[in-house]
């Protein structure tokens, strides 16, 4: 909102002032209907025809919108990890006038069970020489929705993490351990769908938004360390975990490796 001054001089220095903070408004606002439908999927798979390779024990697969590891089992009902904020980039090829993003999240199901994913993570997005980062919560099928009181910046270590305390409610955190801001919410019921809790996850995601996967940004590497799950009151790690990296028209955009406590997607 602009201020008017009967003074001439006073109208030139409010409007000044104005202008920069209406514009600020007016792009955090078009961020967030940008955002009202932001949504995570669960993989999009081809069929098992199409997976490209075995290493070792560990599967390989493709899928179009997540990179990363996926733990299969039962009893699964918390999942932790940290990670450093890349700098997004535009990726060969693109335009500097589209937004381009990914997001990294921790997540209970999605994979082998669809009917809900309780997952949490930071959203990377670039366009032109402009980046932004989102802390985020969601349980789907319902869309994600932002954290506030949470401020982020490339470089800085980021822990994240889910617990369910049962099928139909849990809390995601995301703690900034650079500036030492932490946000959480508790979901108490009331949710879309059940968890079945046979999936942990750490994930790179080309998420949705509008019902569309966004343009994937060239996000650099992310590497989930720390990277735990609760398996019927254990702790385990990502050790033989199904890894899939991403694949769009014919053209795999990602490298995904594990060990025993780490996660590690690069863009390629």
């Amino acid at each position: 909102m602009k201020f008017t001054s009967v003074l001439a001089s006073g109208l030139l220095a409010t409007a000044a002032i104005a202008a920069p903070l209406t514009e600020q408004r007016q792009a955090r606002h078009a961020r967030r209907l940008a955002r009202a439908n932001r949504s995570s999927h669960p993989p999009y798979k081809p069929g098992t025809s199409e997976v490209i390779k075995l290493s070792n024990s560990t599967h390989v697969e493709y899928s179009s919108n997540w990179a990363g590891a996926v733990l299969i089992g039962t009893g699964y009902t918390a999942v932790t990890g940290e990670f450093t904020v890349p700098t997004p980039k535009t990726p060969s090829g693109g335009s500097s006038s589209e937004q381009y993003c990914a997001s990294a999240w921790v997540g209970i199901d999605g994979d082998t069970c669809s009917s809900a994913i309780l997952q949490t993570g930071v959203d990377f997005c670039v366009q032109g020489g402009s980046v932004s980062f989102d802390a985020w919560y969601e349980w789907y099928p319902d869309y994600a929705y932002d954290f506030s009181g949470i401020s982020i910046s490339a470089g800085d270590k980021i822990k994240v993490t889910v617990d369910a305390t049962s099928k139909t409610a849990g809390k995601a955190t995301v703690e900034n351990l650079t500036n030492g801001q932490s946000v959480t919410h508790t979901f108490t019921g009331g949710v879309d769908g059940n968890l079945c809790e046979y999936n942990a996850e750490w994930i790179v995601e080309d998420f949705e938004s509008n019902g569309s996967l966004v343009p994937f940004a060239n996000f650099g590497t992310v590497t989930f360390s720390g990277a735990q799950a609760t398996d019927g009151g254990s702790t385990v790690g990502p050790s033989g975990s199904t890894l899939m990296d991403i694949q769009q028209n014919g053209q795999v955009l990602t490298s995904v490796s594990s060990s025993s406590s780490s996660v590690t997607v690069k863009y390629v």
